[in-house]
C-alpha cells in the first residue's frame, strides 16, 4: 500500500519549489491533495499534471495571509475528499533582505504576516478537522535560518522562521494526546527561484557540510516522512533537511 493511502492533504505552496515536488510525491503516494497557491496559471498546471497521473486535485488560489483562503482549502477538501489528515503548510517569502535597521514597519508586518500569522490561521481550520479523523499531521517549513545560524540582512525571515517553533510546541502542547503531531521542516538551501542566481546559489552551497543545495523533491521527501506511518510518534520537533549545515556552525 502506497504511504498516504485514502489521506487528504493541503499543500500550500504548491506552485512551485517544494510545495510543487510535495504535490507530487503526496499524490503518487495514494494522497488526495488540496493545492494553494496565489499563482492561477501555475497551479493549474501542476493539478493537470496530476490528474494526468491519476491522481485527485483540487485547487484553491488565493493569498494565505488571508483568513479565507485557509476557511476555502477546508471546504474544499472536507466536500470534495471527505476530511482532512495532513497539512503542509508550507509557503512563505523572504521578507525584505537588508539591516534590521532599514526594515520599515510595513515590511515587518507583511513578512510576519506571510510566514508566522499565516501558519496560525491554517493550523486553526485545520486542527479541529484532524481532531474529527482521530488526528493527523501539521508540518510547517521553517529554515535553518534563524534557528541554527543569523544571515546577513535576513533578520525578518530569520525572526520568523524561528517563531515556527514556538507554534509547533504549542500545538504539540495542546494537541498531542488527541493525535494531532505538528512538526517543523527546516531546509538548507534549495534549487528554488527563491535561492537566487548562481553566485548566490553556490554561497548557499557553500554554508552546508554536503557542499550543495538541495533538490525540491528532496525535501519533499522529508516532509512526506512527517507526514505519513513512519513518523508516527515523531511530534513537537525540528527535522533538519539541511545537507549538514547546522552541524558544522
Amino acid at each position: 500500500m502506497r504511504m498516504l493511502e485514502n489521506k487528504t492533504a493541503i499543500i500550500t505552496g504548491a506552485s512551485s519549489g517544494i510545495g510543487r515536488a510535495a504535490a507530487f510525491l503526496f499524490s503518487a503516494e495514494g494522497a488526495n491533495v488540496v493545492l494553494n497557491a496565489r499563482r492561477q496559471s501555475s497551479l493549474e498546471e501542476v493539478a493537470k499534471a496530476i490528474r494526468t497521473k491519476g491522481g485527485h486535485v483540487r485547487i484553491v488560489v488565493g493569498d494565505i495571509g488571508s483568513p479565507d483562503t485557509h476557511k476555502e482549502l477546508l471546504e474544499v477538501g472536507v466536500e470534495a475528499f471527505g476530511g482532512l489528515d495532513i497539512a503542509f503548510n508550507n509557503a512563505g517569502s523572504l521578507g525584505p533582505i537588508k539591516p534590521l535597521a532599514e526594515i520599515t514597519l510595513p515590511e515587518w508586518q507583511e513578512t510576519l504576516a506571510t510566514n508566522i500569522t499565516a501558519a496560525f490561521l491554517g493550523a486553526r481550520e485545520q486542527i479541529p478537522a484532524m481532531l474529527k479523523r482521530g488526528g493527523g499531521s501539521l508540518i510547517f517549513t521553517s529554515s535553518f535560518v534563524g534557528t541554527s545560524v543569523g544571515l546577513p540582512n535576513m533578520a525578518a525571515y530569520g525572526t520568523v522562521k524561528a517563531a515556527l517553533m514556538g507554534l509547533v510546541k504549542g500545538i504539540t502542547a495542546d494537541y498531542a494526546a488527541q493525535g494531532i503531531r505538528a512538526n517543523a521542516l527546516l531546509p538548507g538551501g534549495v534549487d528554488t527561484p527563491m535561492a537566487g542566481d548562481k553566485a548566490q546559489k553556490e554561497w548557499a552551497a557553500s554554508l552546508h557540510a554536503m557542499k550543495r543545495i538541495a533538490e525540491p523533491l528532496e525535501i519533499a521527501k522529508a516532509a512526506l516522512f512527517l507526514a505519513g506511518p513512519m513518523s508516527s510518534f515523531v511530534a513537537g520537533t525540528a527535522l533538519f533537511a539541511d545537507g549538514g549545515n547546522a552541524a558544522v556552525k
